[in-house]
C-alpha cells in the first residue's frame, strides 16, 4: 500500500458528486429546485447534445455578486445557517452540495443579477475553478452546463440512450410543474418544445396542459384541512373506473416536494383496495404540514421523508381520499369541537386506536374494515345528476367539524330495457348509460353487509352433506368465529363430512357445495384478509347473475339501490360497473353533428 496523501479539491468534489449527480436528470433537478427556491415565476429548461448540455433560465431573485464565488463552494448555502434549521426545512434544497458537485464534472457558465444591481455577474467554472466578471443581464439566473461527465468517462459510459435520459428529465419537469402550478415551465429538447405550462396557479389547468384531456374528466377533487395540527391535503384522485397498470402516475408531494413515501402510498392503496383490483389510480396530492413535523434530511435525493406522527398522517390522507371518492366536498369553514371518542367496535380494537387506523399494524397487516376510520353522513353516488348545498356537520377528526356538500338522489332513472339479459340500459342527460346488473347489485350488497352489525341468516333444516378433507375441517374450525360473524354455521358429521346449519339469507338458494368451495378457497388465501374475502364472496353469490331476465321493476330496484352506494364505480373485485356513451359520440357516428 502506498503513502497517504491529501486528495485535491477537484477529486474530492468528483467523489462527492457521485452521491448528488447520478445522471443529467440530477443536474436538472438540483438547478430547477434552486430556481423554485429563488421565487421564480418562469423557468425554462433546454436540453441538447444527448442530454449532456443543459441550460436553465429563471426570473427569480438572482445571486448577490459578493456571494457568487461562495455559491459554488462545498457546503455553502443561503437556505440554512445552523443545525437547528434542519428540523424545519422550508426550501427545496439545503445541503449546499449541488453546485460544487456539478462544476467538478462539467463546464458551467452562470449569469445572474439581483434587482438591487444595474449589472449582472458572469462566472465560468471548470475543474472546480471559478472565474468572475461583470456583464449585462436581466434579473434572474441562467445556468448553462456543457459536456456533462467530460472528465469522468466511466460515468458517461453507463448513461442510457439520449431518449431514455430525456424521458427521465421530462417526467421530472412534469412532476415539478404539477407541484408548482404557480410557475410557468417550458422544456425544450434540441430546440423543440415538449412541455409548457402557463403558471396560472390552477392545478386543474396545469393537469390539462400536461396530460391528455380525458384524465381531467375522470378526477375527483380532494381537499381536507385540520387547523389544529396544521395539516392540509389538496389535489385530485381518479375514480376507480379510471385506472393505470402501475404506480407511475402517483404524484405525491409533501410541502410541494416530490416524495417516495410508504405511509402516503399505503393510505392510497388502502382506500382503493376492493375498488380497482390489481390496477392503480391516478393521483396528484400535496400534503402540507408544519416543516418541524417532517424530516426531509434522510437521503441525498431528498425524496424520502419521516413524519413526527405517521399514524396521524396516514389517517388524514386516508379519510381525505375516502371523502373524495364518496362524493364529499369539504368547505373551507371549520369549527372547534370536543374530540370524538373511538367507535365502539370490539372486532376492530386490534387495528383502530382512538377511532383511527393503527398505522404500525396496517403496514404489516391489511386493514379489513377501513371505512371505520371515520363515519361520514350517508352519501349518494357521485354520479348523481343533481346536487344541493347543505351545511351538514361531520363527526370530529382532530377536534374539528368540517362542512360538506351532500348530494341528493337523482330523479328516477329512465330505464330503456335490458341487453343480453345482463346489462341495463339507461337514458341519461349526458348519454346512454350501460350498467352491468350483477356488478351493480354486488356493490350495493357489499356496502350494505359491510355496514351491518348483524347479518340475517337462514336456518337450514335439511342440508346436503358436503365432503371435506381433514385439513379442510381443521381450517374451518380455526375460523369458526369469523364464519359465524358473517352468517355461516357449520357442523361436522365426521372428519370428512360437513353440513351447513345456517347461511346468510341472501344466499340461501345457492348450492351448499358451491358455498363451501368458495369459503375454503378464501380461507386458503390471504389469512390477513379473510373477513373481507368472505364478505366479497357473499356479495357476489347474493347478487343477480348475468344472463338473468329482469322485469322493469327489478331493473329499477337494482339501479335505485346502486345509486345510493358511497363508491359506485366498481365492484369489490375492481371491475367497472357502468359506462356512458355520450350523446355527441353517438351523434358523431351517425353524422348528425356538423
Amino acid at each position: 500500500m502506498g503513502r497517504i496523501v491529501q486528495l485535491s479539491k477537484n477529486v474530492i468534489n468528483q467523489i462527492a458528486a457521485g452521491e448528488v449527480i447520478e445522471r443529467p436528470y440530477s443536474v436538472v433537478k438540483e438547478l430547477v429546485e434552486n430556481s423554485i427556491d429563488a421565487g421564480a415565476g418562469k423557468i425554462s429548461i433546454e436540453i441538447s447534445n444527448e442530454c449532456r448540455n443543459i441550460r436553465i433560465a429563471d426570473n427569480g431573485s438572482g445571486i448577490h455578486p459578493d456571494d457568487i464565488i461562495l455559491a459554488f463552494a462545498k457546503h455553502a448555502t443561503s437556505k440554512i445557517s445552523s443545525g437547528e434549521d434542519l428540523y424545519s426545512v422550508r426550501t427545496m434544497g439545503f445541503r449546499g452540495e449541488a453546485l460544487a458537485s456539478i462544476i467538478s464534472i462539467s463546464k458551467l457558465t452562470c449569469i445572474t443579477r439581483t434587482k438591487d444591481f444595474d449589472y449582472g455577474t458572469k462566472v465560468e467554472c471548470e475543474n472546480s475553478e471559478v472565474k468572475q466578471a461583470k456583464t449585462g443581464a436581466a434579473v434572474g439566473t441562467i445556468m448553462e452546463v456543457r459536456d456533462l461527465f467530460y472528465n469522468i468517462p466511466a460515468r458517461l459510459k453507463f448513461l442510457k440512450s439520449a431518449k431514455t435520459e430525456f424521458s427521465y428529465i421530462s417526467e421530472l419537469v412534469q412532476s415539478l410543474a404539477l407541484a408548482h402550478p404557480e410557475i410557468a415551465f417550458e422544456l425544450k429538447n434540441n430546440g423543440k418544445i415538449t412541455l409548457k405550462t402557463t403558471g396560472q396557479n390552477d392545478i386543474l389547468q396545469t393537469l390539462k396542459e400536461v396530460f391528455p384531456e380525458d384524465i381531467s374528466k375522470n378526477l375527483r377533487p380532494v381537499l381536507k384541512t385540520d387547523k389544529m395540527s396544521g395539516l392540509k391535503i389538496s389535489g385530485y384522485v381518479s375514480t376507480p373506473d379510471y385506472t393505470r397498470a402501475s404506480r407511475k402516475d402517483f404524484y405525491m408531494y409533501v410541502n410541494s416536494r416530490t416524495v417516495k413515501c410508504p405511509v402516503f402510498q399505503k393510505s392510497i392503496d388502502t382506500v382503493y383496495r376492493n375498488l380497482i383490483g390489481s390496477r392503480y389510480p391516478f393521483i396528484i396530492l400535496n400534503l402540507e404540514l408544519p416543516p418541524e413535523d417532517v424530516d426531509v434530511n434522510v437521503h441525498p435525493s431528498k425524496k424520502e421523508v419521516r413524519y413526527k406522527n405517521p399514524n396521524q398522517v396516514f389517517n388524514f390522507i386516508y379519510s381525505a381520499v375516502d371523502m373524495a371518492l364518496s362524493g364529499i366536498i369539504e368547505k373551507e369553514q371549520t369549527t372547534q369541537i370536543t374530540k370524538q371518542s373511538a367507535p365502539e367496535d370490539s372486532e376492530t380494537d386490534n387495528i383502530y386506536t382512538e377511532g383511527r387506523l393503527d398505522l404500525s399494524k396496517v403496514l404489516n397487516n391489511p386493514v379489513e374494515e377501513t371505512d371505520k376510520v371515520i363515519t361520514f353522513p350517508r352519501q349518494t353516488s357521485p354520479i348523481a345528476q343533481t346536487a344541493k348545498s347543505s351545511m351538514t356537520s361531520m363527526p370530529a377528526h382532530h377536534g374539528q367539524v368540517k362542512f360538506i356538500e351532500e348530494k341528493t338522489l337523482p330523479q328516477e332513472d329512465l330505464i330503456i330495457g335490458q341487453y343480453k339479459k345482463t346489462y341495463i340500459l339507461i337514458e341519461r342527460e349526458e348519454g346512454l348509460e350501460i350498467v352491468d346488473q350483477h356488478i351493480a347489485e354486488e356493490r350495493y350488497i357489499y356496502e350494505k353487509l359491510k355496514k351491518s352489525k348483524n347479518i340475517d341468516c337462514q336456518l337450514l333444516f335439511i342440508s346436503d352433506v358436503i365432503p371435506v378433507s381433514p385439513s379442510d375441517k381443521a381450517l374451518l374450525e380455526a375460523h369458526k368465529e369469523k364464519l359465524e360473524k358473517f352468517g355461516y354455521e357449520i357442523d361436522f358429521l365426521s372428519d370428512t363430512e360437513a353440513i351447513f346449519r345456517k347461511v346468510p339469507q341472501l344466499i340461501s338458494k345457492v348450492q351448499p357445495k358451491e358455498i363451501m368451495a368458495d369459503i375454503l378457497e378464501n380461507l386458503s388465501g390471504d389469512i390477513n384478509n379473510i373477513e373481507e374475502s368472505i364478505l366479497i364472496t357473499t356479495s357476489c353469490k347474493a347478487a343477480v347473475k348475468a344472463n338473468t331476465y329482469l322485469n322493469q321493476f327489478q331493473m329499477q330496484e337494482i339501479i335505485k339501490n346502486w345509486r345510493t352506494c358511497e363508491k359506485p364505480f366498481t365492484c369489490p373485485h375492481g371491475r367497472p360497473i357502468s359506462k356512458i356513451l355520450e350523446h355527441k359520440e353517438i351523434a358523431k357516428f351517425f353524422q348528425r353533428t356538423k
